[in-house]
């Protein structure tokens, strides 16, 4: 996984002025005293890293701002195109062209996309309305102000993936005529982009099951109608002017018809999750709980991505309720998932398949424990966002939570070893405990505690840790990391760790 200091240095690497000759470019910038502020901090910038307005549009690099957020990137060289996806929604940009596509329909942009030496800059007014991302320039000041969904950087914990950049020799990779220089301009998303997109549909980007609790990962805004069958009994929820998102099939086998299931073994009251696309004019997608009784539910959606049904009241859930006679309730979050892979290791390997297989094994030691609770944020290969994975935490009112995760770097670099991130002081003692159990397991260099703000450790209300157990980057690490053996020692370790935490 990309570290924040990481996205931090190629965030400045890479913000540029386009439109100037090279020596102009790096006189003008050592006295032009820019700034750029992400998420109420400055970043220190190297001589010729500059942001800036080019014919009157705010500009960005496509490669941080996608790295920082965690879409996938790939660039098909030949035709100069850029394809954005995450989570269902797919954009397409061409170099030179000022027209995009979202989802498949034409949205028409203010400046075309290019290619500046090593970046390619995108209008920040479509970035912003698609990925979520604000961002300023004040040209007064010469800041260039960038901020995060929920108001905090991302990119220490969802690195995206970028293929190589296009061939210097790609047309337009310059733009002809466009000055650096323009008035205040602040986009916003949700502000018109001068085109349309006729498409009200939301997509089902995933689906799981755990704790008696039917979690959706939905793309756009929908109201579930959801209500009970008999003979046999089963419930049903429908997602009126719905589909399964392009990437859905990937993680949850859909057949030819568009349907598909998976059972369910650890609850009595339920055998299997069945869904389809039950109808196409208009499109609704169907998910049945098939249940061995009939049982009570509550539904919640709160419009922000993330629907659940909630079995446990009058259900018969395995052992007790949740934080029941003052039991501490523990969140374990496999970091990434589905369509956001994390990092690809040396080896090949995806981060999301290291970080399930360890969660998996912490949630099988904790189970054994009569005196905690534990909760997984995601227990197959599911997408969920951040603000998910917090949702989750905080809904329950959590006593800890405990993210787990592979990190990474760019070459030239190769470091080995384990590190645990907090942000919140009152994390402090959680991150020193689990760090000391984790260098343990792991038997990698001790890289220490660090603080940082991750969107994970800051955004939840209890004692909060993202532990990088090694580097998928380092061949020694990442080779121990896809063991058993190795897996199950970092296992014990998390769970002695939050026991010991716990004072059990």
């Amino acid at each position: 996984m990309k570290k924040l200091g990481l996205m931090m240095f190629m965030l400045v690497g890479l913000l540029v002025f386009p439109g100037l000759a090279k020596d102009a470019f790096a006189a003008s910038s050592e006295s032009s005293g820019t700034h750029i502020i992400l998420d109420g901090q400055e970043l220190q910038q190297p001589a010729g890293a500059q942001a800036g307005i080019v014919g009157g549009n705010v500009m960005v690099p496509l490669r941080v701002v996608a790295e920082g957020l965690g879409y996938q990137v790939a660039w098909e060289k030949k035709s100069g195109t850029i394809t954005i996806s995450q989570e269902g929604t797919e954009l397409k940009l061409t170099l030179g062209q000022t027209t995009a596509t979202v989802g498949g329909q034409t949205v028409k942009l203010n400046s075309a996309p290019y290619l500046q030496e090593d970046s390619t800059l995108v209008p920040l007014r479509f970035v912003s309305e698609q990925m979520g991302m604000q961002v300023s320039w004040d040209n007064a000041t010469k800041s260039a102000y960038l901020t995060s969904p929920a108001g905090g950087s991302d990119g220490g914990v969802v690195p995206g993936n970028v293929s190589q950049a296009p061939d210097q020799g790609t047309p337009n990779s310059v733009p002809a005529g466009q000055p650096a220089t323009g008035d205040n301009h602040t986009y916003v998303p949700g502000a018109s982009t001068g085109g349309s997109i006729e498409n009200s549909t939301a997509f089902i980007e995933g689906i799981s099951f755990s704790e008696n609790r039917l979690m959706l990962a939905v793309s756009g805004s929908v109201t579930p109608n959801v209500f009970k069958m008999t003979g046999p009994d089963r419930l049903v929820v429908d997602i009126p002017n719905a589909d399964f998102a392009s990437t859905f099939g990937e993680i949850h086998p859909l057949d030819v018809t568009q349907m598909g299931q998976f059972a369910v073994s650890d609850y009595p009251d339920v055998s299997q999750i069945r869904y389809s696309l039950f109808s196409t004019a208009p499109s609704t997608v169907r998910i049945v709980i098939d249940l061995n009784r009939s049982v009570e539910f509550t539904v919640t959606n709160l419009d922000d991505g993330l629907i659940t049904v909630d079995l446990t009241q009058g259900a018969a859930v395995p052992g007790n309720s949740l934080g029941g006679n003052g039991r501490p309730v523990v969140v374990i979050d496999a970091g990434h998932g589905g369509s956001q892979p994390g990092a690809i290791s040396i080896t090949k390997k995806q981060e999301k398949e290291f970080t399930l297989a360890v969660a998996l094994k912490v949630e099988a030691l904790l189970r054994q424990e009569a005196n905690l609770d534990v909760v997984m944020t995601r227990t197959t290969d599911v997408t969920m966002s951040l603000q998910d994975r917090v949702k989750v935490a905080n809904d329950l009112g959590a006593s800890v939570f405990v993210s787990i995760h592979g990190n990474s770097i760019d070459p030239p670099s190769n470091p080995s070893g384990s590190e645990t991130y907090y942000t919140r002081d009152e994390s402090i003692p959680l991150a020193n405990v689990m760090h000391r159990h984790l260098v343990t397991a792991t038997g990698l260099a001790d890289r220490g505690v660090r603080k940082s703000s991750l969107h994970v450790t800051r955004e939840t209300k209890m004692p909060a840790v993202l532990l990088e157990v090694g580097y998928l980057s380092n061949k020694n690490d990442a080779n121990l990391m896809y063991t058993e053996e190795f897996q199950q020692r970092v296992a014990e370790g998390v769970a002695a760790g939050i026991k010991e935490y716990l004072g059990l």
